[in-house]
């Protein structure tokens, strides 16, 4: 399905507080942008925002940073957080993709990745551009402090078992926990935020899958 472009999208990103396009500024020195120096925890592919907005208000004493690369989906985002009457102080988007990670936080400045629901990207010739290929596990151990962690969580099955393999293979990361069933596990299930995806998803009575990878 064709992603409709909403033509306010673009210049309302580039005017707002909440959205960074300074990388060159920004990198190495994102608490500077907080005011404090609280960990930094990333979303990539937050879609319209929910789950991030939600960590954000449950956990004042962490800061976020929310990644999408499609402007119109950002923005959608970007009009619940400045529709809010109580403002978050320690959330911020970003237009781009997850490739140029290297360029907008330097190394160790991530404290936890989250990817949910992501592209399945299920042709095998397309399997680089999976958010849990080799190609991006690179990616995020340029950025993610060792000993932190990254969080996926989806309802396709063959994307799951794809990423369990790939980061099993991958000398960088170490596999911590995985479940079939997100919903009906008491301890991984804890404290869960679901995402819209989430909600509709388990609503049909789907399982949802989630891993929890290290890195080492």
């Amino acid at each position: 399905m064709r992603l409709r472009h909403i033509k306010e999208a673009d210049p309302a990103i580039q005017e707002s507080e909440y959205c960074i396009s300074d990388y060159d500024k920004v990198k190495g020195n994102w608490n500077s942008i907080f005011g404090n120096d609280n960990p930094i925890e990333l979303e990539i592919g937050m879609g319209k925002g929910r789950f991030i907005m939600e960590l954000a208000k449950r956990n004042p004493d962490k800061n976020f940073v929310g990644m999408e690369r499609y402007s119109s989906v950002l923005y959608r985002a970007l009009q619940k957080v400045e529709a809010m009457e109580e403002k978050p102080t320690n959330l911020r988007f970003i237009c781009e993709d997850a490739k140029l990670l290297p360029d907008i936080f330097e190394k160790n400045e991530i404290s936890k990745v989250y990817l949910n629901f992501s592209d399945p990207w299920p042709k095998d010739r397309h399997a680089k551009r999976r958010l849990t290929s080799h190609t991006f596990l690179d990616v995020y151990a340029k950025v993610l402090e060792p000993g932190r962690e990254i969080h996926f969580k989806t309802d396709n099955r063959d994307l799951f078992d794809f990423s369990v393999e790939s980061i099993k293979e991958y000398n960088g990361f170490e596999l911590k926990a995985v479940t079939y069933d997100l919903h009906n596990d008491s301890v991984l299930n804890n404290g869960n935020i679901m995402t819209e995806y989430e909600e509709k998803f388990s609503s049909k009575g789907q399982a949802i899958c989630k891993l929890i990878a290290e890195r080492s």
